[in-house]
């Protein structure tokens, strides 16, 4: 399976089996709150990356509607412009649109793939400034978690996608932040391990996702500044060099001497390559490229490509203990009345 096809966190055929530093954005922006999601509900669905299908859309609006929510279908949902789920102006059309909509009370991505990044200099800000809702999704959805927060202070949230599977665990974390208004503190399973890179605690905005788009990002104006955060990636498909890379990538561009904690997620189906190559492990490039830093870090949250996951709140200040493991979120995500 390539790349672009595990970046877009459709999980049906597994249910069938069962960045230069001034051009960030500033920090003194205004924090802005969605409203929280209620049962009834209407929430949008757009593709704002690689295209789904007909099986896709049936699945969404059946385990939305098991949560109590109304589905609106945006009018691109379904397209398709080669790898892509329509043109740039069909997709950004519908995220306006349903940002402009006053019935629809919160937005999730169906899935991810490739796309987001091309539509972020197309997008109203000032239209989603004004009309606050949660946006929900991870993987390629990323770019747009990352450029929304940072263009407008709206918190977003990394979380699941559409057609992702939504069980149980992964529902009830989204309900506590999303439903609830919450402020929990993510604390893995027991059979989940933790690994600590740097012991410690922190505090500080969280920021985040996926390691791959958001270093696709450096040297444009949709990262935020880095200064007083805590840093979380996750990837997927990912040999173990260019997680390497990505994240000396990061280095060299000043990030990562700017943040106060960082936690790499799940590096799900990352490999050491083919054949009997020399390798580094993923824990020997984060001691080499994080340890010296001396911030809180660790590796093991469960958010990323994965079954079971988080939903966890951009730009809410958190605080991070490696010893637990944990991201205790300072304040809640929503405006919950």
């Amino acid at each position: 399976m390539n790349r672009r096809n595990f970046l877009t966190g459709l999980t049906l055929a597994g249910i069938a089996a069962q960045f230069p530093i001034l051009a960030q954005s500033s920090s003194s922006q205004r924090l802005i709150k969605p409203p929280a999601l209620k049962p009834g509900d209407t929430v949008g669905l757009v593709t704002p990356a690689s295209p789904i299908f007909k099986e896709h859309l049936k699945w969404i609006q059946l385990q939305l509607g098991q949560q109590e929510l109304a589905v609106k279908v945006a009018p691109h949902v379904m397209s398709e412009y080669g790898y892509l789920a329509g043109t740039d102006q069909q997709r950004v059309s519908d995220i306006n649109q349903m940002f402009a909509d006053p019935n629809i009370k919160g937005i999730i991505a169906t899935g991810g793939g490739w796309g987001s990044g091309r539509i972020l200099p197309l997008l109203d800000y000032d239209l989603i400034r004004k009309n606050p809702k949660i946006f929900l999704g991870y993987s390629d959805i990323t770019a747009l978690l990352l450029g929304l927060y940072s263009q407008t202070g709206l918190v977003t949230f990394h979380g699941l996608l559409g057609t992702s599977v939504w069980n149980p665990y992964s529902v009830s974390w989204l309900k506590k932040v999303l439903f609830e208004g919450q402020a929990v503190t993510f604390k893995n399973t027991n059979n989940v391990r933790v690994e600590t890179i740097y012991p410690g605690q922190a505090q500080g905005r969280l920021i985040g996702g996926n390691l791959s788009v958001l270093s696709a990002l450096v040297g444009s104006k949709y990262l935020p500044n880095w200064q007083n955060t805590i840093l979380f990636v996750e990837d997927v498909g990912e040999d173990i060099y260019r997680v390497d890379r990505m994240l000396t990538h990061l280095k060299l561009a000043g990030i990562l001497d700017q943040i106060s904690g960082f936690i790499f997620s799940q590096c799900t189906a990352c490999t050491k390559g083919e054949g009997n190559e020399p390798s580094l492990t993923l824990l020997q490039v984060l001691t080499d490229l994080i340890q010296p830093l001396e911030i809180p870090a660790w590796y093991g949250s469960m958010i990323g490509h994965i079954r079971d996951q988080f939903t966890v709140p951009l730009g809410v200040p958190v605080k991070i203990n490696t010893s637990q493991g944990s991201i205790a979120m300072l304040e809640n995500a929503v405006i919950y009345k």
